[in-house]
């Protein structure tokens, strides 16, 4: 039988092991629920994560900052094309304008002038050569002596052209006037050119 020494000293050893016991205990208890909840915490990091990631993609278009693009800078216009100017049109020639010599020269070419235009043939020496016998250059000479003149229509002007024959063969464009210098040498030119082929032909009264 154990004195109460002996008790005491078992007891007190028996108390320091159970002591000893439970406080590693405890310190495993700690350890394991420390072990738990790291892994508690590591297991629900995916998780969070990809509910994370989900209420993102739920997250309306809306709300999401505009992104405003940059515009890429415009092109530089085309250079427009060179375009020459039109040839301008030539201005019309100005119709000539003849001046002629208020003499018997100046008017033998005026009269050829016409002539020419109207197709009425002649040359200055076949008119001046008539003219020279019939008046000798005078516009207003007339002739009261011969059967013309005792029929009362006397030969006039530079040719001795008579009323009747003026009228007759008078050229369009020349004044109606048997005493105008040039009317009275283009008349009698076209008198002769009817009846003779040109004036140039005639050698004599005619």
């Amino acid at each position: 039988m154990l004195n109460k020494d002996k008790l005491s000293t078992v007891l007190s050893r028996r108390s320091r092991r159970e002591a000893f016991t439970v406080a590693v205990a405890a310190v495993g208890l700690v350890a394991v629920a420390a072990s738990s909840a790291v892994s508690f915490a590591d297991d629900n990091v995916p998780a969070r994560s990809a509910a994370v990631v989900e209420q993102a993609e739920t997250i309306p278009a809306a709300a999401a900052p505009a992104i405003q693009a940059i515009p890429a800078p415009a092109a530089a216009p085309a250079p427009m094309p060179e375009v020459a100017p039109a040839p301008q049109a030539a201005p019309a020639p100005m119709p000539e304008v003849k001046s002629y010599e208020n003499n018997l020269d100046g008017w033998i070419r005026e009269a050829l002038d016409i002539m020419a235009a109207k197709g009425i043939p002649g040359t200055y020496e076949g008119i001046h050569r008539n003219i020279m016998r019939e008046s000798t250059g005078n516009p207003q000479a007339i002739n009261l002596w011969d059967i013309n003149a005792i029929n009362g229509i006397p030969s006039k002007g530079l040719l001795q052209v008579i009323d009747p024959t003026f009228a007759s063969f008078h050229v369009e464009g020349t004044p109606f006037d048997v005493w105008n210098p040039v009317s009275n040498i283009v008349a009698a030119c076209n008198y002769a050119a009817n009846r003779y082929g040109s004036m140039d032909n005639v050698n004599s009264a005619y």
